[in-house]
């Protein structure tokens, strides 16, 4: 599996808030994920703000919980994709 294409959308953020941007990621050149989040998140370990993603996710019938609608399975690919993600936000012009 490859990452064919990214397009990333930078958004100016509101005072206190994470977001930084949407993206879409096209895999293999024949399947899209649209709506990845783009945030900060400071790291637990080092106190660090760091880019991370969230994939789209939908608000279950009862409101309480949400669900991913597509998100890696593994640790690997998680990566694969922050990688190629981050690296096309940071070239980005806002």
């Amino acid at each position: 599996m490859q990452i064919t294409n990214v397009e990333v959308h930078k958004i100016t953020p509101r005072e206190g808030a994470r977001l930084r941007g949407y993206a879409s990621a096209t895999i293999d050149g024949c399947f899209i994920i649209k709506d990845i989040k783009i945030y900060e998140k400071e790291d637990e370990e080092t106190g660090e703000t760091k880019l991370k993603l969230q994939f789209p996710n939908r608000k279950s019938d009862n409101k309480e919980r949400g669900y991913d609608v597509a998100h890696p399975l593994n640790q690997e690919t998680r990566d694969m994709f922050e990688e190629a993600i981050i690296s096309e936000y940071n070239k980005v012009e806002e």
